[in-house]
């Protein structure tokens, strides 16, 4: 493709609708979040990293692929220019499972849709029926010149932007200045329509959820291995990771309250949030990311889990809180080499002891004691062990799923034996090849 699949098919539930049973009991239908992408507002050229995309896009098409979790009947996309200042206008739309199904978008019955300046935008209902974990290929023209403000950095999938509306075309024209990019823009999520209760879990995190070490282009995050796990239970699992991430500050997104109701309340179906923050409170002060910055304290990050919880509670979401794993010799050999301290090591331990311990959480996933080496528990687990000593590789991804008790986010759940710990060959599932 560069960049569609070819077919294999494969979709979940708005405002509820009805139809019958052969017995003439009602069905209910209703949306369901099955994949997102959280917005992050684009930096500027004097950030640490590049942000891979284009200042603006005028006259291009973007187009992303993503794998949905749960499928279903019918689907609708979700558009986000919540850190744009000007309105977006959205030319022209389609979303496809294959080269050859390949499906017009409509906002209010239109073809084209207008995101006004901190707003999101949520097309029409597709009919296209989909199944579990398959491919979605998304496509969005731009026609005006366009401020390119918000996006979600670190993808981990390759997509592409090109000259044109070539939102229809199987097969895309990469006549310059045509680029790939592993940043997706403006795509915030998609829901799918099921028969009877919606029911998805959000994992808000930060890079180690964003997968900033999985496989590129083979869904190795861990919330893709835990989706694996309950898609068979009807269960979404939405990745609401941003690299970078904080508790409590803004970082390279917003901080976690702030991002609460846009990334997490407002999916709909939640039903249980898992809550993996704070190795980037702990570790970016000192470090170029914020170099005169001091440490948090245990209280103030304690406090804003406690709020975090609170908030999460109060809309019926159980809450279930991940240890922060070992990072001793993280990043070296590059400008974030002091990212470990000592100091940081000892905050790490008395926040995990206080996650386990404080019963603050409806349940507790220990990442720690899945990720650390037993000889030496500063470190991560070599087998585990992307290479950076901060973010694990496929294997330890897969290992953090595997740890997750599904009882803890949807108890009504049968239980499942829970696989072995241990290294071996991860077998991702097969996609096209752009």
């Amino acid at each position: 493709m560069k960049h569609l699949p070819h077919s294999d098919d494969r979709t979940t539930s708005s405002p509820m609708r009805s139809a019958r049973t052969p017995s003439g009991g009602a069905l209910t239908h209703a949306w369901v979040a099955s994949w997102a992408a959280s917005a992050q507002p684009v930096w500027g050229d004097d950030f640490l990293f590049p942000t891979n995309v284009p200042g603006r896009l005028h006259n291009q098409t973007v187009r992303q692929m993503a794998r949905l979790s749960l499928g279903g009947k019918r689907l609708r996309i979700v558009l986000s220019n919540v850190h744009g200042k000007t309105p977006v206008c959205i030319g022209r739309a389609t979303v496809a499972r294959s080269a050859d199904d390949i499906r017009a978008v409509t906002f209010g019955g239109e073809s084209a849709g207008t995101m006004l300046p901190g707003a999101s935008l949520i097309s029409d209902p597709i009919d296209m029926k989909t199944e579990a974990l398959s491919l979605l290929t998304i496509s969005l023209f731009l026609p005006e010149p366009t401020p390119l403000t918000t996006f979600h950095w670190d993808g981990r999938q390759t997509g592409w932007i090109v000259s044109g509306d070539q939102t229809q075309a199987p097969q895309l024209d990469m006549i310059p200045p045509a680029m790939s990019t592993t940043a997706r823009s403006l795509l915030a999520g998609i829901h799918v329509e099921r028969i009877g209760t919606p029911r998805s879990v959000v994992v808000i995190g930060d890079s180690i959820t964003d997968g900033a070490t999985a496989s590129l282009d083979k869904d190795t995050r861990w919330p893709d291995f835990l989706a694996t796990r309950l898609t068979p239970h009807d269960v979404a699992v939405v990745n609401a990771g941003i690299s970078g991430a904080r508790l409590l500050s803004d970082g390279m997104g917003v901080n976690a309250l702030a991002r609460l109701d846009r990334d997490v309340l407002s999916q709909p179906g939640l039903q249980a949030a898992v809550v993996a923050l704070g190795i980037n409170d702990i570790a970016w002060p000192g470090t170029a990311f914020a170099r005169d910055a001091s440490l948090p304290t245990l209280a103030s990050l304690t406090a804003g889990y406690r709020q975090l919880i609170a908030q999460l509670h109060a809309h019926g979401v159980r809450v279930i809180g991940a240890t922060l794993a070992p990072f001793e010799g993280a990043l070296p050999d590059s400008p974030l080499d002091d990212y470990f301290q000592p100091e940081k090591d000892a905050l790490r331990h008395q926040l995990n002891d206080w996650i386990r311990h404080s019963h603050a959480f409806d349940a507790v996933v220990d990442f720690d004691a899945v990720l650390r080496d037993p000889a030496h528990p500063a470190r991560m687990l070599a087998a585990y062990d992307s290479g950076d000593h901060l973010h694990p590789g496929d294997e330890g991804l897969r290992s953090m799923a595997d740890a997750v008790d599904l009882r803890a986010l949807s108890p009504e759940l049968v239980p499942e034996a829970m696989p072995e710990l241990r290294p071996e060959a991860v077998s991702p599932p097969s996609r096209p090849t752009p």
